[in-house]
């Protein structure tokens, strides 16, 4: 068995490869069964995550995920995990095929019982992203009303969201601001115990 900090960077890896290859049963191992996820498209229970995604994912839905460098803090029984990230999406917009392509950070919410670690609560950070058209010489001809109802950090990536019928949450953390502040005291609370109620996070 590794130490806590290898075996948290393992099952944020397992993650994204168990949920970008569809493989359900094994990504449902990396959530404890009150765990959630806030992401733009969908806010709710690992259990109704992976519901959503597999439905999404049985329809041609993709959204593809790599990883960087992560930090990880741990106290006792409790971690928070923050993973550079990237979010790939590929959908028609407006009549052009595009791929949207955002950057941020995964903020995890982890516990240990009984000697394994698990997911309680994943919410992003939305920092920068960009839109692009797979054929080259096209180019989609956005709705800049829209565009503009969505935060910077995934403004695109929640137009194409939009486009192809998700409601996109619009107060996601981003790379500063107050929701962003918000989240990092929650962690700090997290960790010093003076929090159990992850679940009143929205």
């Amino acid at each position: 068995m590794g130490s806590d900090h290898e075996e948290i960077r393992a099952l944020i890896d397992n993650w994204i490869l168990w949920r970008d290859a569809g493989d359900w049963a094994r990504f449902r191992t990396v959530w404890r069964p009150e765990g959630r996820v806030m992401a733009t498209w969908f806010q709710g229970t690992g259990d109704e995550f992976i519901e959503v995604s597999r439905q999404g994912w049985e329809r041609g839905v993709r959204i593809l995920h790599s990883h960087g460098g992560t930090t990880v803090e741990v106290s006792g029984d409790r971690a928070v995990a923050q993973t550079k990230m990237t979010i790939s999406q590929r959908a028609e917009v407006d009549g052009v095929l595009c791929d949207v392509v955002c950057t941020g950070r995964f903020v995890d919410f982890l516990d240990q019982r009984a000697g394994r670690w698990g997911l309680v609560l994943r919410q992003p950070i939305y920092e920068r992203d960009r839109i692009d058209p797979v054929e080259p010489g096209t180019r989609p001809r956005l709705d800049e009303g829209l565009l503009a109802r969505f935060p910077v950090g995934y403004r695109h990536l929640a137009y194409l969201q939009t486009r192809i019928g998700y409601p996109v949450k619009t107060d996601m953390p981003g790379l500063t601001g107050p929701r962003t502040e918000a989240l990092y005291a929650l962690g700090r609370d997290w960790l010093a115990k003076t929090t159990d109620r992850l679940d009143d996070w929205s």
